[in-house]
């Protein structure tokens, strides 16, 4: 054994750590290659060279184990949990023209795209300001991978598949089960692409105006050469989701009708971008600029004019982040960049509301899919690693929390996929009332949920690789550090839970009848089977606690209830997480896992506002304590209390 620790070494990697010339130890690290045993090495120092003689076979290897690595396969091909969804709920010509095409895609991830993202990985953008001659250029590098990511996303039509509608309302669900499979392997390509899908949505959703049927035509394009993406420009110094509030940018209106914008744009996504959107306040003719959200309108510019020279724009400074570092991310001075109004005076924020949803999904989209990469690894990776004297997959310790995994990743997924259903129904006017509803109730839950789930899974999903997970050239850390962006970007776990409730009460009771139809309606085929039976009831009971607590909340404080928020979206995400469970669980073609699956689902606590509500968690005394355990004896707030 390595009396410094050292671990076994892949001989592959050619990881050559050098010589360590000791009274005991003559060895070098190139699988380990050992002269003696620690007790034989006893030759003295030659004084002259100052060295230690080499025994006869300093150079026999010895303890030279390589681990053999996890292994990607197509992950369309290994994901039978998909497959299985896809063949059981699309029309069967639908399924089969997908299942093709996902099969070719999953094979084109495995062979050339999983590589192209890891370089992504390793040559970050960088931004160079000035050329050699001193004139500001502001020129975003990016590597030629992040370049190809662009190509592929037009090839593959991982934005076209939502738009052309080729198979109707299924189309949404086709691009996002590519887009599940894309995630794990983009590079992080899927940010700039989850806001060119949010700005094709807003566009149609606007009538297409003339000044951006170009636009959309190229964001919505298959061609490489014509396909453009679009950055989101929201975040200003004042800070994140507060948009009406910390709004300072504005916009002059120019004789031809359009604007000149200026400001300052805190952090911008995919700065790298073709166009984007962003909102400013409009200054009247007599110089005045309201405030609020109702002073806030919604503005198209390209980033950059025929020439090819920046319109309006000083890169100020790219940002350090923690992960997504493949994404040029970066402040933005605004002097004058020419844009165009393409919302109605006012109606800014109201515009990009779905913008937001196809965000949100999107998150939700690489929370699922990152999951299911890791899960996918860890189980290959179970396979090939032995311990103790037996497979990893042979420990039934380490296979129950590789179980435990996979419930939660298959609950987030059918959250994920059912969001997606109602989108494809909302995209092509197909929706009921009812669907519409749920789209809106859903999105946030499924976006805050699901980002909460894969930060755990994915640390958990490290712990099964043992040391090597931590090791970065193995490429998996990268997973935890840009997981991590999920629970943030698009709204923190306690602005979404407090956008679930402004949903209930915006659609005064209607959101949550539509939640409690749907529910019942699907659990019906699940309480007639015996093995199902006890965990409806479990999902039943969950909901009735639910539904008493919102008969309490009428009588609650707006400040109570915001306490409650948190609490009350993660009650809907996993009664619902139950209910999908359970519903697919009831499929003619169901399997034994995916019973058990819904069960497992169900032995959570599936109603924590029921327990914060017995506790007294969301009163006016409990708030006050919540402060003085923060706070007390810091001189922060401490005369305060």
């Amino acid at each position: 054994m390595c009396p410094i620790g050292l671990l076994p070494i892949c001989k592959s990697y050619k990881w050559r750590l050098g010589l360590l010339d000791c009274k005991y130890w003559h060895w070098e690290c190139r699988g380990i290659h050992l002269s003696k045993k620690w007790s034989q090495q006893t030759e003295t120092m030659d004084p002259s060279t100052r060295q230690y003689p080499r025994a006869p076979f300093a150079t026999a290897e010895a303890g030279i184990f390589c681990q053999e690595p996890p292994r990607l396969g197509n992950p369309y091909l290994e994901d039978v949990f998909l497959q299985a969804y896809l063949k059981s709920y699309l029309p069967p010509k639908v399924f089969a023209e997908i299942d093709v095409d996902l099969m070719r895609f999953g094979a084109r991830l495995k062979n050339e795209i999983d590589s192209l993202g890891r370089e992504c990985e390793l040559n970050p953008p960088r931004l160079q300001q000035f050329d050699a001659w001193g004139r500001r250029v502001d020129h975003i590098i990016t590597c030629a991978a992040w370049k190809k990511m662009k190509e592929i996303s037009a090839e593959e039509g991982l934005i076209a598949e939502a738009y052309e509608r080729r198979y109707s309302n299924w189309s949404r669900v086709h691009q996002v089960a590519k887009l599940y499979l894309y995630a794990p392997s983009a590079g992080l390509f899927t940010c700039p692409l989850a806001m060119t899908d949010g700005a094709a949505k807003v566009i149609e959703s606007l009538g297409i105006p003339r000044p951006v049927r170009e636009a959309y035509a190229n964001l919505t394009s298959r061609d490489p050469r014509k396909f453009w993406t679009s950055g989101q420009w929201m975040t200003e110094r004042k800070g994140g989701s507060d948009v009406a509030n910390g709004t300072e940018t504005v916009a002059r209106e120019l004789p031809n009708g359009t604007h000149t914008l200026h400001g300052f744009k805190w952090f911008t996504s995919a700065t790298d971008a073709d166009i984007s959107l962003t909102l400013a306040r409009v200054v009247s003719a007599e110089g005045q600029i309201e405030q609020g959200s109702k002073g806030l309108s919604l503005f198209y510019l390209e980033t950059r004019d025929k020439e090819g020279k920046l319109n309006g724009i000083q890169i100020q400074r790219l940002k350090e982040k923690l992960g997504t570092k493949q994404v040029p991310t970066a402040e933005l001075f605004l002097d004058g960049a020419r844009a165009h109004q393409i919302s109605a005076l006012g109606r800014g924020v109201a515009s990009i509301a779905n913008m937001l949803t196809i965000t949100r999904i999107h998150n939700a989209i690489s929370a699922v899919g990152g999951m299911r990469r890791m899960i996918s690894m860890a189980k290959d990776y179970a396979t090939k690693r032995q311990a103790f004297g037996k497979p990893l997959k042979e420990h039934p310790l380490h296979m129950q929390t590789l179980a435990r995994m996979e419930v939660q990743a298959r609950g987030a997924f059918l959250l994920l996929m059912e969001t997606s259903r109602l989108l494809g129904l909302e995209d092509t006017k197909m929706a009921t009332e009812q669907d519409l509803h749920m789209l809106r109730l859903l999105t946030p839950v499924a976006k805050l949920y699901t980002a909460k789930q894969a930060i755990a899974v994915i640390s958990e999903g490290l712990e099964c690789f043992g040391g090597q997970g931590y090791m970065e050239d193995t490429g998996l850390p990268a997973a935890l550090r840009d997981v991590q962006v999920l629970s943030i970007w698009e709204g923190t776990t306690n602005i979404l839970s407090l956008d679930v409730l402004r949903a209930l009460i915006k659609s005064q009771g209607k959101a949550l009848d539509a939640f409690f139809s749907s529910a019942q309606a699907k659990l019906d085929a699940a309480i007639s089977l015996s093995e199902l039976k006890p965990s409806a009831q479990a999902v039943q009971s969950a909901l009735h606690k639910l539904g008493q607590f919102i008969q309490k909340s009428g009588s609650k404080a707006d400040a109570e209830m915001q306490l409650a928020a948190r609490d009350l979206a993660y009650t809907l995400a996993r009664t619902y997480g139950g209910v999908l469970l359970l519903e697919y669980a009831t499929r003619p073609s169901a399997s034994a896992t995916d019973i058990v699956t819904a069960q497992r689902w169900c032995h959570q606590e599936l109603c924590p506002i029921d327990r914060g509500e017995k506790a007294g968690s969301y009163n006016t005394e409990a708030a006050f304590l919540d402060l003085s355990l923060v706070y007390t004896g810091s001189p922060v707030l401490e005369a305060k209390l």
